[in-house]
C-alpha cells in the first residue's frame, strides 16, 4: 500500500475497517484479490515477483498491511517487504508476539510501516525510524511517511473514513470516492521527502495516474468482532483505466 486509513474499534458492527490504495509500476506482475492457492486461509492480492502481499486477511480475521517509506537516500535492499504481510497472515501468533519477534530483525528490510491486527490488538512497527506501538480505538492514517503524518492525502482519506463512520450508512460509495480522489494540494502543504517538487505534486493525490506507475488497486476491508467480513478490490491499469473488481467474503 501507499495510502490507507484504518478505523479500529470505532464502528458498532465492524471491529476494523481499512481503506487504501496500492501504487506500483504497472509492469510488475500481480495477482488479483483471491484466496492464495498455496495458503487458502490468506485472502488478498499478491505480488507475483516476490510472492508476498501488500494487504490482506488471514484465519480468524487477522489483518496485515504494509507501506514503503519514501526516502531516496535510504538503502532499498533486503528481504521483500511483502513477506511482512504474508508471514503474519500465514501464522497463528498474536499480533503483539509477532511484532516483538519482527522488531529484532526489522532493520534488515528496506524502509517500511507495518500494521498487524488480530481480535485483540492493532500493532504498528516501523523501521525508518525504528518505532513500535499499540494503537488505540479511532481512525489512523498512513502513507509513505510516518504513522499519522499529516500529509494532505492522508488527512483527506482519514476525514472521509471518519465521515463514513458518523453517517452510519454501510454503503461503500463514499469510501470508493475518497480512494478515487485526484485533488492536488497547494505546494506549501506538500511533504518534502527528497524527491523534488514535481514528483511531490504528482504523488500528492490519493489516486495517481501514470503510464508506467500509478494506482494499481483500491481496497476496502471490513472485519467484525467474530473475525468475519469482506474484502473488496478495484484494479486499474496505466492512466487509471479500470481493469476489474473482486469481492471475497470470509
Amino acid at each position: 500500500m501507499c495510502l490507507l486509513a484504518l478505523g479500529w474499534m470505532h464502528h458498532p458492527r465492524w471491529r476494523l475497517v481499512m481503506t487504501g490504495n496500492r501504487d506500483e509500476f504497472h509492469a510488475r506482475p500481480t495477482a488479483a484479490l483471491a484466496p492464495w492457492q498455496d495458503e487458502t486461509s490468506v485472502i488478498g492480492g499478491r505480488d507475483l515477483r516476490s510472492g508476498g502481499g501488500w494487504a490482506g486477511v488471514g484465519a480468524g480475521g487477522r489483518m496485515a498491511v504494509v507501506t514503503n517509506v519514501r526516502d531516496p537516500l535510504a538503502a532499498q535492499t533486503g528481504p521483500s517487504r511483502g513477506a511482512l504481510v504474508a508471514d503474519f497472515l500465514r501464522g497463528r501468533d498474536p499480533a503483539a508476539v509477532h511484532i516483538d519477534r519482527l522488531a529484532t530483525v526489522a532493520g534488515a528490510y528496506a524502509p517500511f510501516n507495518l500494521l498487524l491486527a488480530d481480535g485483540h490488538s492493532l500493532e504498528f512497527l516501523g523501521n525508518h525510524p525504528a518505532e513500535r506501538q499499540r494503537l488505540g480505538p479511532g481512525v489512523h492514517g498512513m502513507s509513505n511517511g510516518a504513522l499519522d503524518a499529516p500529509w494532505p492525502k492522508t488527512r483527506r482519506l482519514m476525514a472521509a473514513l471518519e465521515a463514513w463512520f458518523e453517517a452510519g450508512d454501510e454503503d461503500l460509495t463514499p469510501l470508493w470516492a475518497a480512494l478515487a480522489d485526484e485533488h492536488r494540494p497547494a505546494d506549501s502543504d506538500l511533504p518534502d521527502t527528497g524527491i523534488g517538487l514535481e514528483r511531490e505534486r504528482w504523488l500528492s493525490p490519493a489516486f495517481i495516474r501514470g503510464d508506467d506507475y500509478g494506482t494499481r488497486a483500491s481496497t476496502v476491508l471490513l472485519i467484525d468482532a467474530e473475525g468475519h467480513g469482506q474484502i473488496h478490490e478495484r484494479r486499474f491499469g496505466p492512466q487509471g483505466v479500470a481493469l476489474g473488481q473482486s469481492q471475497v467474503d470470509f
